[in-house]
């Protein structure tokens, strides 16, 4: 059994208006509280979209729209993986290769940090 952190605290946050304590580190509040706020938005979101849904429905809608965003840009990352393996087996490395291989590695990473930038700023 792995020791436990001692130093955890209660965090409360606040999501769709309700409050929940959180045992938390110290050193992971600041993205525990990212994290309650991108889900406070999601959730707000799917409540504004008319229906009369139970907090639920709707913290599972959120919980399954975000998965289904993860589990997309993981795909992603391993298609990425895959290129650069098979571009490694099939190219002798030099210099130059190496160098043009990095900057496509570089502008793809760029893009698909720019689009989980725009995923969680607008949650629709």
């Amino acid at each position: 059994m792995a020791p436990q952190n001692n130093k955890q605290s209660t965090l409360t946050i606040r999501i769709l208006g309700r409050d929940y304590p959180v045992a938390c580190p110290p050193e992971e509040r600041e993205t525990l509280l990212s994290s309650a706020e991108f889900l406070s938005r999601r959730m707000q979101t799917i409540r504004k979209k008319g229906k009369t849904l139970g907090m639920d429905r709707i913290a599972v809608m959120a919980a399954l729209n975000t998965a289904r965003e993860l589990l997309s840009l993981q795909q992603e990352i391993e298609q990425l993986r895959g290129q650069v393996a098979s571009d490694d087996s099939l190219a002798p490395v030099t210099p130059a290769a190496s160098a043009a291989r990095n900057e496509q590695v570089d502008d793809r990473l760029a893009q698909l940090q720019l689009r989980i930038e725009s995923v969680l700023e607008d949650p629709e």
